[in-house]
């Protein structure tokens, strides 16, 4: 009994996300994710150009954002800063990360919605810190003076902001909650900046999938009402 729920539980968890995927793979394999490989490309480019004594100052001037950075240049740079992983941290995870994430997203929602989405994670991250920074340690979602001088998460932001978009638009919630859960005890038992920025980029999609989701309501609501929706 407990092999035929654990069964049941895992074809509605993932079901409906395999039945997406799966086809497009199978008829056109590594085709189907053109993004996703461009961006493990990329990412492994600037990783080892990185860790050149010639290339390290080069990667910080293209794409390395700092919340003390002006706004400006912190903008221009943040296209380049999704691709641009941590030093501290094995490359090899995040190539992995970006590979099934990007992928499963590129042929779920398309290649541009997964590139908004990603930079509209990566930018609500960046955007936090400044904020964070300005509010002070005395408040809860404030930052200390020395975090406007930390990196940005650079490409771990966008994985987590899009596993949570997927799976709560795929019906994976449990998946989405675990990844949720997940970020929440990174910042509760390792306070960094990369954890706030992983939160905000969460709080960014979930306000994003929240949007349709309202709007389908308020038009059942309205056809509800026997008149036809935008009418009083």
């Amino acid at each position: 009994m407990r092999t035929v729920g654990c069964v049941r539980w895992t074809r509605a968890e993932w079901g409906p996300l395999y039945a997406t995927v799966r086809g497009p793979l199978r008829r056109r394999t590594w085709r189907a994710i053109p993004l996703a490989l461009t961006a493990v490309g990329l990412t492994a480019a600037l990783h080892f150009v990185q860790n050149q004594s010639w290339g390290y100052g080069f990667v910080q001037d293209v794409g390395a954002v700092r919340a003390a950075d002006p706004l400006w240049l912190a903008l221009l740079r943040t296209p380049l800063s999704l691709f641009v992983p941590a030093l501290d941290l094995p490359v090899w995870g995040a190539l992995a990360q970006l590979l099934f994430v990007f992928g499963i997203a590129e042929i779920c929602l398309g290649r541009w919605r997964t590139l908004a989405l990603a930079y509209a994670a990566t930018l609500a991250g960046t955007l936090y810190a400044r904020v964070g920074v300005w509010l002070g340690p005395d408040s809860p979602l404030g930052l200390s003076a020395a975090d406007a001088h930390v990196v940005d998460t650079g490409p771990s932001a966008a994985v987590v902001g899009l596993a949570v978009f997927v799976g709560l638009r795929y019906g994976a919630r449990v998946t989405a909650g675990a990844v949720i859960a997940s970020m929440v005890a990174e910042v509760l038992l390792k306070e960094n900046l990369a954890g706030r920025e992983h939160l905000a980029a969460i709080a960014a999609m979930l306000v994003l999938c929240a949007i349709p989701a309202a709007r389908r309501r308020r038009v059942r609501e309205e056809s509800g009402s026997g008149l036809p929706p935008g009418e009083p």
